[in-house]
C-alpha cells in the first residue's frame, strides 16, 4: 500500500515502511518511522538526505 496518511496505518498494521523522497527510497524501517514522519514532516528527511539525493 502506498499512502501519504499515517492515520491509515492505525487500521492497517504494516511490518515494514519505506519513506520515498524525490522518487527514491531514503529510509526503511518499522512502523515507528511513520509516526516520526507524522511528527516532523518531510523537513527532517530533507535535512538528513537532501544533499545526498540532490547529488
Amino acid at each position: 500500500m502506498i499512502t501519504h496518511y499515517q492515520r491509515l496505518l492505525d487500521y492497517i498494521k504494516a511490518d515494514r515502511i519505506s519513506i520515498l523522497f524525490e522518487g527514491r527510497v531514503v529510509m526503511t524501517g518499522g512502523p515507528e518511522i511513520a509516526i516520526e514522519l507524522e511528527k516532523t514532516g518531510y523537513e527532517l528527511i530533507r535535512e538528513k538526505f537532501g544533499d545526498k539525493i540532490m547529488a
